[in-house]
């Protein structure tokens, strides 16, 4: 294979895939791109079409129309093994009758020093005590890690990471992320992360994409998607609580839970409604004039269902959108 395909960029054109017997297309005219050292994080709800995106670009299916790029080169018609494009499933997919070494072996392409980057790879990602077992004998957490270290040692030019965490009890999953991601800034390629959790992906994401129904929303900085979102599906997506969506002279008014204060006086007045707590966090739903608003109580906070409240909204967090096309206004 010719060394442009095998370093640089990884890009999405106007990729388009649709399957047999549906109508709306799986993914439509996605369009992405992917530095080499970076990682994308593509967030979105079951269905979206993250992992058909990442089926398409590994080679595991064919699109209509578009094309995938590495290094500026075409990989359309390429097979999957010659991509040099590596992906790890929600699932490990490991080989159960072979032990973690021999499975990490297997993913070797084929070099003289193939025993120490085997252990090189394994202590990384904290597995190397743990090359003479089976995999049936291995955590969650840590059959998700070998299959993450066979597909470094696969020498891939790309890394596809399939909602890699999602079987794990949350507990883990902080734990294994700290060591996906210190094992992936070793890694100088271009990573594109999936994911349906976007804490996880604003974590793990120097850019976040949101796809839904198929389609990019939204791409950029994780901290202003997440802020000042482009798309009402987008406001609506993001968050641990959703964005406060308000119509209010002509347009739709958002701002997030986070960012709505009580005050003293308010030209916004309302009842609690009622109190949840997360933990950390307490949140309130409160009834106003406007519709109901979810704020998020500051630490301490005593307040409670009945309570009557006054709500203030920061101009500089508030987004204002186009109730026709639901797209973002200045």
């Amino acid at each position: 294979m010719n060394d442009a395909v095998r370093g640089g960029a990884l890009e999405v054109a106007s990729l388009t895939v649709t399957y047999p017997g549906r109508a709306r297309p799986a993914l439509d005219a996605v369009a992405l791109r992917v530095d080499a050292g970076r990682t994308l994080a593509v967030v979105g709800p079951s269905g979206a079409g993250k992992s058909t995106l990442l089926r398409a670009i590994a080679g595991l299916l064919e699109p209509q129309s578009g094309d995938v790029r590495l290094g500026g080169r075409s990989l359309l018609g390429v097979a999957p093994q010659r991509r040099f494009v590596a992906i790890v499933f929600q699932d490990d997919l490991l080989f159960e009758r072979m032990s973690v070494r021999s499975n990490l072996r297997f993913g070797l392409r084929a070099r003289d020093d193939g025993d120490a980057r085997i252990v090189a790879t394994a202590r990384a990602l904290h597995v190397e005590e743990f090359l003479d077992r089976r995999p049936a004998a291995l955590s969650g957490g840590e059959r998700q890690r070998v299959a993450f270290a066979r597909a470094l040692l696969s020498d891939p030019r790309a890394l596809l990471l399939d909602e890699p965490l999602a079987h794990l009890d949350p507990s883990l999953r902080g734990r294994v992320r700290e060591r996906l991601l210190g094992a992936r800034r070793s890694f100088e390629g271009p990573v594109l992360y999936v994911t349906h959790d976007h804490a996880e992906a604003m974590t793990v994401g120097d850019e976040l994409a949101v796809l839904i129904d198929g389609r990019i929303e939204d791409c950029g900085d994780p901290q202003r998607v997440f802020d000042r979102p482009r798309t009402l599906a987008v406001a609506r997506a993001l968050g641990e609580r959703a964005m406060n969506l308000l119509a209010t002279n002509g347009e739709i008014v958002g701002i997030r839970p986070e960012h709505v204060r009580i005050a003293q006086e308010s030209e916004v007045r309302g009842t609690i409604l009622r109190r949840e707590s997360t933990g950390p966090d307490a949140y309130a739903c409160v009834g106003t004039p406007l519709g109901e608003v979810s704020v998020r109580l500051p630490g301490g906070s005593d307040a409670r269902a009945g309570d009557l409240v006054c709500l203030a909204f920061p101009p500089e967090h508030v987004c204002r959108f186009d109730p026709g096309t639901g797209v973002a206004v200045a």
